[in-house]
């Protein structure tokens, strides 16, 4: 059944010169202390109270706040304080007393499989609402509209949307092959795409976030393919002969590039979204692999033994003005682009396996993010405040995400098998 979602934004207060005079912006700079955020338990509309789903609704927006790094989040389990959620009946003075800077109510509906949500944020200080928000769906989709608020929050405070509502997809191995899945950015809401029973490799999301394109061995050679996320047709785009490995899609959705072994050693490609007109952009007897476009689609970084030992090097997209970036350690693998285009994220080995770092596209600010076990295959979340990536730091292989300087590193991957080479998808 199509589910109907009505957002009504209220905006009573704090427009972003005021969001600005309060200091709200200014409270993610270095040395500026986080904000605390409470989260009152929900109010229900219902005659009797659903716990689980007001639980699972204020701990979806401490998750992400928290992980967020811009505020400590606390929920209150606790029956709601009297009064509805209406700026005129909240009492801030138990907020401000225990401290709190900002404060998150709540009333919802949940009859049969029907559900109403409202979110309400306030300043406690300046006893002011910030930004409303109201929801209407399925009781599926209680988590989704959690994960929304968030991003209203974090525009509130910050001026820029969040990404909460955003997936990963990534490889698993619970059914005992490799086959390609979709999560949420926390690990909730697994849902299996490829089912195969074969090798798949290195998703990525197209720029409007309805494909994924990935590496398949089905048919013994590997083939670069997609799907769309509301089908289950698979579709292949290069089928050439030997490698068509590693894709990764332009920033406009119009190509591809990827590694081809057509020719012999692998060299980086782009063809069109369709798989048509291939244009060869490195001419080395060096392999080369690991395309990853910049967000303005005027550059790409790519891995190279040209040197003997892998290295991360950029290049224009037509193939001109290559040089290298990294010229620390002497394996470097699996660049990603941040969204702001400022910082590459990629793996190097070290004694013990691999770890993370980021690095300015200068060749400047080289730094390690990651140090307990070993860490592969970053990728951005789309805000640029995340990096998602596969550890072994616990046994087998999982998902973790970090804050972009390398704090907060959680996993979130929660089902069975090994799980790796992580690709966030858009907004």
């Amino acid at each position: 059944m199509r589910i109907h979602l009505i957002i009504l934004l209220i905006l009573l207060a704090f427009p972003s010169a005021l969001r600005a005079q309060t200091g709200y912006v200014e409270v993610t700079a270095p040395g500026n202390r986080q904000l605390k955020l409470a989260i009152d338990a929900p109010h229900t509309l219902d005659a009797k109270p659903n716990v689980d789903a007001a639980k699972e609704m204020t701990s979806v927006i401490a998750f992400d706040m928290n992980m967020s790094g811009t505020a400590s989040a606390d929920t209150k389990d606790q029956l709601p304080l009297p009064g509805n959620i209406t700026l005129a009946e909240t009492d801030f003075v138990p907020w401000l007393t225990a401290g709190y800077d900002l404060l998150v109510r709540s009333e919802y509906s949940l009859k049969g499989d029907d559900l109403t949500v409202e979110f309400r944020l306030f300043d406690v200080l300046n006893r002011k609402m910030m930004t409303a928000k109201r929801y209407l769906g399925k009781a599926r989709d209680l988590r989704r509209f959690a994960h929304s608020f968030a991003d209203e929050i974090l525009l509130a405070v910050t001026s820029e949307k969040g990404c909460f509502t955003t997936r990963i997809a990534f490889v698993t191995t619970q059914t005992g092959n490799k086959e390609i899945a979709v999560m949420d950015w926390d690990g909730h809401n697994f849902l299996p795409l490829t089912k195969n029973g074969s090798i798949n490799l290195n998703p990525d999301f197209s720029p409007d976030g309805r494909e994924v394109i990935f590496t398949t061995y089905k048919h013994g050679n590997p083939d670069l393919y997609k799907r769309a996320l509301s089908s289950t047709t698979e579709i292949p785009v290069s089928r050439r002969k030997g490698l068509n490995i590693t894709g990764a899609w332009s920033p406009d959705g119009s190509k591809i590039a990827l590694a081809l072994s057509k020719d012999g050693n692998a060299e980086i490609y782009t063809i069109s979204k369709d798989g048509s007109n291939p244009v060869r952009l490195t001419v080395s007897p060096a392999i080369e692999v690991s395309p990853a476009w910049s967000p303005d689609g005027k550059q790409i970084a790519f891995v190279s033994d040209r040197l003997g030992k892998p290295q991360v090097f950029v290049m224009n997209t037509d193939g001109g003005n290559v040089r290298r970036l990294t010229t620390s350690g002497s394996y470097n693998v699996t660049p990603r682009w941040s969204p702001k285009g400022d910082r590459i994220a990629y793996a190097r080995m070290q004694s013990g396996g691999f770890q993370i770092y980021t690095i300015n596209i200068d060749g400047s600010g080289d730094t390690q993010l990651t140090s307990i076990g070993s860490n592969e295959n970053p990728s951005w979340s789309p805000d640029g405040r995340f990096i998602a990536f596969s550890s072994k730091r616990g046994g087998p292989e999982e998902i973790y995400v970090m804050r972009s300087d390398g704090s907060g590193q959680t996993k979130v991957s929660q089902n069975k098998g090994n799980n790796g080479q992580p690709a966030w998808s858009p907004r």
